[in-house]
């Protein structure tokens, strides 16, 4: 069943010390057009995971660009961090989006250099020291399975092998907010559910923020996370608004859980040298 906004806004108000995205009364549109998204209004609470859903043009990349601060609302409020976004400056943009990340369908891989520096690239950015910058993507292709292909060309690999380098560029920053672009959507079956395993682990392990715009019903229905549905310019709820509990959850069959723990644990330990 679908949640009112008005409803969702409200029984979310006593979540106000935990909420890391929030939108009040929020539209969207691009130049003259007609509005994508109409009063838009939610809190999101940290440690969230969120599929996003809604039919091709209904609104969702909007949703996210507006998240990511790539596209700003033609009125409305948006919240990041409990901080409000609408006159930000460019250099306090760029130093919230530190720590954001967001993945897309068609993998945004630079393809004149190796898998190893597309997944050093953010960390390069931030001038953190390179030796640190060594063992952290080391750990990282080790994780997403990918630690043979570190001096590969990016174009030499599957889709499903280029979507989990993007991954782990994303997840190299540890952000606290994750925002993936139909990122199964290239992908078969097999790939897909990989790709959500690391998803999920990485939400578990990091507490990290993730809101996940699929087309893929068979991925909602294996993965029983709630729901943002967009449809006729606006966003309701679909199921609970609880995030859900480890006994909810489907089993993960990944050997790479433990190995998890031990990356969230080598990250903090390389970052404090």
């Amino acid at each position: 069943m679908y949640l009112t906004q008005k409803v969702f806004f409200t029984s979310m108000r006593n979540m106000s010390d935990n909420t890391i995205i929030s939108f009040a009364n929020v539209g969207a549109r691009y130049d003259n057009n007609p509005d994508i998204l109409t009063d838009v209004s939610f809190n999101i609470g940290a440690g969230s995971f969120y599929f996003l859903s809604g039919a091709s043009g209904a609104g969702k990349t909007t949703l996210l660009r507006l998240m990511y601060q790539l596209h700003k609302p033609c009125r409305g409020t948006i919240k990041l961090f409990g901080k409000i976004t609408n006159n930000m400056t460019r250099d306090e943009i760029s130093l919230m989006r530190h720590k954001m990340a967001i993945v897309f369908q068609e993998y945004s891989l630079l393809s004149h250099i190796s898998v190893f520096d597309n997944v050093a690239l953010p960390l390069r950015v931030r001038g953190l020291d390179e030796a640190k910058v060594q063992k952290l993507v080391t750990k990282t292709l080790e994780w997403v399975g990918l630690a043979k292909y570190t001096n590969a060309n990016p174009k030499t690999l599957s889709g499903g092998q280029q979507q989990r380098v993007s991954v782990a560029r994303a997840i190299i920053i540890q952000p606290a907010i994750m925002l993936a672009d139909e990122p199964t959507g290239n992908l078969d079956d097999e790939n897909a559910s990989r790709l959500m395993e690391l998803f999920i682990q990485m939400n578990k392990m990091f507490g990290t923020t993730i809101i996940l715009a699929t087309h893929n019903t068979k991925l909602m229905q294996t993965y029983k996370f709630p729901v943002m549905h967009v449809e006729n310019h606006k966003l309701n709820f679909i199921g609970t608004t609880q995030v859900p509990t480890p006994q909810h959850m489907p089993k993960i069959k990944t050997e790479n859980t433990d190995y998890f723990a031990d990356l969230s644990k080598q990250f903090k330990d390389i970052g404090n040298i």
